[in-house]
């Protein structure tokens, strides 16, 4: 996918699609992500559909992902609107022919994101202290080994992570690969401090994780972003760092006070609410912005 791009692939989604498109008629086709989804995809969508939309939280005209995003771009002019989570992506898509681009926050899922309630062994498996849940990347080893060389009881879980030239030290604070549902909701109420961390190759400011745990009742400790700081306030509803420096700080404090941790969580969980940062409310509004006349 990467190396080639999903427009070689497109021609098995197309034959697929015929089959169960025949004679039926929509009000509307919904694409998510679209790496799989070239242009004559969505010109056959749009035999059966009033209007195609498209909804892509990566990165599709950025640098990182070579060529997995090549259909996407091609299929840019076909689609009735695109909706994007950064702005760069918003002025790469009118370049590139775009009818209609909206970019919306991220959002976590109203249900898969719900806290569960707890038992004994659920507190046995994933209690931990200061909690980073995510695949790893080159950056990100050598933020985590600074966090333990400063003190900080860290906890890593995801995937990917034998491939970082700090696994020697890492490893010994590696709890296992990706996990997901429950198990995911779960590791983060667990957690005292779940760390937000961004994809640098993906111009993130603000990732799923900073929805995902005040949506779940955790703590979230991220980096300090422009887009972080519209959407909590620092110290009050989430926890922000610039450095492993400010982050080991921030974590040895929030340890040391539970009531802190306590009302951080609570706070953010209100502000994510109130936000309407979640899957139906998003979903919403850019179905709205797609009818609009």
């Amino acid at each position: 996918m990467w190396r080639l791009g999903g427009h070689w692939l497109s021609e098995l989604v197309i034959s697929r699609l015929r089959e169960i498109l025949t004679g039926k008629r929509f009000e509307l086709a919904y694409v998510d992500n679209g790496e799989y989804v070239s242009a004559r995809v969505v010109k056959l969508l749009k035999k059966h559909a009033a209007l195609v939309i498209n909804y892509n939280i990566d990165d599709p005209t950025g640098p990182r992902d070579g060529h997995r995003f090549a259909a996407y771009r091609q299929a840019v002019p076909d689609y009735d609107l695109l909706a994007v989570v950064r702005e760069e992506n918003v002025r790469e898509l009118h370049a590139l022919g775009a009818k209609k681009v909206i970019r919306v926050w991220r959002s976590a899922d109203e249900v898969t994101h719900a806290p569960r309630p707890l038992t004994a062994q659920d507190h046995a498996q994933w209690d931990c202290d200061v909690l980073f849940l995510g695949t790893w990347m080159p950056e990100r080893g050598p933020f985590l080994l600074d966090l333990i060389q400063r003190g900080v009881p860290l906890t890593i879980q995801g995937g990917g992570w034998q491939k970082a030239p700090e696994w020697v030290t890492l490893r010994k604070y590696w709890r296992g690969g990706p996990i997901s549902g429950d198990d995911y909701a779960k590791a983060i109420q667990c957690a005292k401090i779940n760390l937000g961390l961004l994809s640098k190759g993906n111009r993130d400011l603000h990732t799923t994780r900073s929805l995902e745990i005040p949506a779940l009742g955790g703590v979230l400790c991220a980096e300090r972003t422009a887009e972080h700081l519209l959407m909590y306030e620092e110290g009050v509803e989430a926890i922000f760092w610039s450095d492993a420096a400010e982050c080991a700080a921030s974590c040895a404090e929030l340890l040391a006070d539970e009531p802190q941790r306590r009302s951080v969580a609570e706070r953010g969980f209100a502000r994510y609410r109130a936000n309407k940062h979640g899957n139906e409310d998003v979903l919403s509004h850019f179905i709205a912005r797609a009818t609009e006349q």
